[in-house]
This record gives C-alpha cells, sequence and structure tokens, in this order.
C-alpha cells in the first residue's frame, strides 16, 4: 500500500509540475489548457499526500496539503476564467482555509511532540512556507511562485529522505528539476512580454 500511495502521489506531483512548466512556453487557449490540466492532476494527488503524511506524524505538512486544497481550487477557477473573473468570497475562503489549516497543523505538530523538537518539524515548515506561498503566487500567475516550489520540493525530498520513502525523494528532485525550468522559462517569457 505505501508504494501505491508513493506512485499516486509523486506521480500526480510530478505531473503538475510538468504541465506547469511546459505551461509557461506556450501562448493562449494552449496555455490554459495545459495548466487548467495541471490543476485537476495536482487536486488529484492530495489524498494520497495527506494519508502518507498523517501515518508519519507530519501534521504540520498534511495540515498544508489538505487545507491547501481550496487555493488549487482558486488556481483552477483563476487559469479556467483567464485571471479575468475573481470572487472575493472565494478569495477569503482560500485565505481563511489556508490560515486555519496552518494554525491546526503547527498547533497538533507541537501538541504531538512537546513542543518543536524534531528535525521532521524543521522540514515540514520548509514545506510549508514553499507550498503556502508558491501555490499563492502560482494562482495569481506571479513567476516567484516557482522559487517557493524549489523550497517545498528540497524541504519534502528532505523529509522524505528521512522518512525512509525514497520514491517521493526521487520525484522530488525531478519535479525540481522541472520547477527550475518553469521558473526559467516563465522569466523569459516576462522579459519577452516587456520587449
Amino acid at each position: 500500500m505505501d508504494l501505491f500511495l508513493q506512485l499516486w502521489a509523486g506521480g500526480c506531483y510530478l505531473a503538475n509540475k510538468i504541465l506547469f512548466a511546459l505551461a509557461e512556453q506556450k501562448r493562449g487557449q494552449q496555455k490554459r489548457t495545459t495548466k487548467i490540466i495541471g490543476w485537476l492532476v495536482y487536486i488529484l494527488g492530495v489524498p494520497a499526500w495527506v494519508i502518507i503524511l498523517v501515518a508519519n506524524n507530519d501534521w504540520i505538512a498534511a495540515s498544508i496539503e489538505a487545507g491547501g486544497l481550496p487555493a488549487m481550487l482558486l488556481g483552477l477557477y483563476n487559469t479556467f476564467h483567464n485571471y479575468q473573473k475573481s470572487l472575493l468570497g472565494f478569495n477569503r475562503v482560500v485565505a481563511l482555509s489556508t490560515y486555519g489549516s496552518l494554525f491546526f497543523g503547527v498547533g497538533y505538530s507541537l501538541y504531538h511532540y512537546g513542543g518543536f523538537s524534531s528535525l521532521t518539524q524543521l522540514l515540514e515548515v520548509g514545506v510549508m512556507v514553499g507550498f503556502l506561498l508558491g501555490s499563492y503566487y502560482l494562482a495569481k500567475n506571479n513567476a516567484s511562485g516557482w522559487l517557493f516550489f524549489m523550497v517545498m520540493n528540497i524541504s519534502m525530498a528532505s523529509l522524505m529522505w528521512v522518512q525512509q520513502k525514497p520514491l517521493l525523494v526521487i520525484q522530488q528532485f525531478v519535479s525540481l528539476g522541472f520547477v527550475v525550468y518553469g521558473f526559467m522559462a516563465a522569466r523569459k517569457a516576462v522579459r519577452g512580454d516587456m520587449a
């Protein structure tokens, strides 16, 4: 079952990073369609990641994955509507869910471990910051999201290494390559639009 979960979680998140990176070089409807599929694949990977993280008492990372689902839906919505239609209420729900899950995850982790006392908690903080800010900026079509995803990939690869999940370590480093590629392509596209 653990191998299946690693393949599901890692496969969906890797496919998301590949699709997002490839979308940076596309224009118009092709770019939008690729990003929409990328958001859907990302969302499909959430349950497997939550199961893996909860099973390892990674409460901060698990709560961020689950609580980040509305941010992923916001990214899907914004991409579908080509960033032309905004729902203030939905933005508030995303913010509330993000802060609520962050509060719950950190609070429960501190309770479970009796404070901030383990390497895994430190790595989870890196995952949390990278994931939350990366998802937020990419949902807003801001290339800075790629930089935060780099932090997330390195932190998650380290966490999975400590917890002996080799497939997920490999997936995180392959994803990191696509994240770097996506960032460079996004920067190139911005420079091209300015010229």
